[in-house]
């Protein structure tokens, strides 16, 4: 298992990690309008799965920003962006950001993609943050978990694999 903190303070992850050669694990999440949204509703398609503890915190949102801009760059890549937020937040969140190329998808209800991808913060019920590239055939290219959950990715190297995958 990853070792993660959030504020210095060690956390307990839940679920299964996943490494670079897996096949991505399925998963069900909620989007803005309530509708469930798993990994086949995106399959042959190259997808950044950029992973955050919640949109309303300072890192998240310029992590979520970030990625949003690379598509321009990046071509035909989906981008998702997942947290537990609710989907009410998240939308809220969108319409006020502008932002139109990231999809905001809400892990809230099952934690189906946090415990999924060992990702579940137990003490907090947050994700940690981490980046995964997923390429057209559903297998992980590029997985970052990033071990302070208050920092940020390596953004550059999340969009080289997804450049590389597409």
């Amino acid at each position: 298992m990853v070792a993660i903190t959030f504020k210095e303070k060690p956390m307990t992850v839940l679920g299964n990690e996943v490494k670079i050669g897996d096949k991505a694990p399925d998963f069900k999440v909620l989007a803005n309008d309530l509708s469930e949204v798993t990994l086949a509703d995106s399959k042959n398609r190259v997808r950044l799965i950029s992973v955050i503890p919640s949109i309303d915190t300072g890192v998240c949102d310029a992590q979520t920003r970030k990625f949003n801009e690379a598509v321009g760059e990046v071509g035909n890549v989906d981008v998702l962006t997942i947290s537990v937020d609710l989907p009410f937040a998240q939308r809220r969140w969108c319409a006020a950001s502008g932002l139109d190329h990231v999809k905001t998808l809400s892990d809230h209800k099952d934690l189906s993609f946090g415990t999924a991808y060992g990702l579940v913060l137990e003490e907090l019920r947050l994700l940690a943050r981490a980046v995964f590239v997923v390429d057209s055939n559903d297998t992980i290219v590029h997985a970052e978990y990033v071990s302070e959950a208050t920092n940020h990715p390596d953004y550059e190297q999340a969009i080289e694999a997804a450049k590389k995958a597409n």
